[in-house]
């Protein structure tokens, strides 16, 4: 399950873990213009564990998907 929500700055998705246990803690993903954070509650440490992506890093994991095993670069202008 997953919910999406724009806010002023953002738009904020939010995947909930359904299924059987153990279930992992919510993901909480930001996209801002110029990035994207990824947000998880970590249990072990009680606090918000967040990764910052840059809109290369973004195209990259997008591209990345899709691709088998390798090393790659991506061609054309970085946005």
């Amino acid at each position: 399950m997953f919910s999406i929500e724009h806010e002023f700055d953002s738009t904020v998705v939010t995947l909930v873990d359904e299924g059987e246990t153990p279930l992992l803690e919510d993901v909480v993903i930001n996209a801002f213009e110029e990035c994207v954070t990824v947000e998880q509650f970590d249990p072990r440490t009680d606090s918000m564990q967040k990764v910052t992506l840059s809109m290369s890093q973004l195209r990259d994991l997008r591209a990345a998907l899709n691709l088998p095993e390798g090393v790659y670069k991506l061609a054309g202008k970085a946005s």
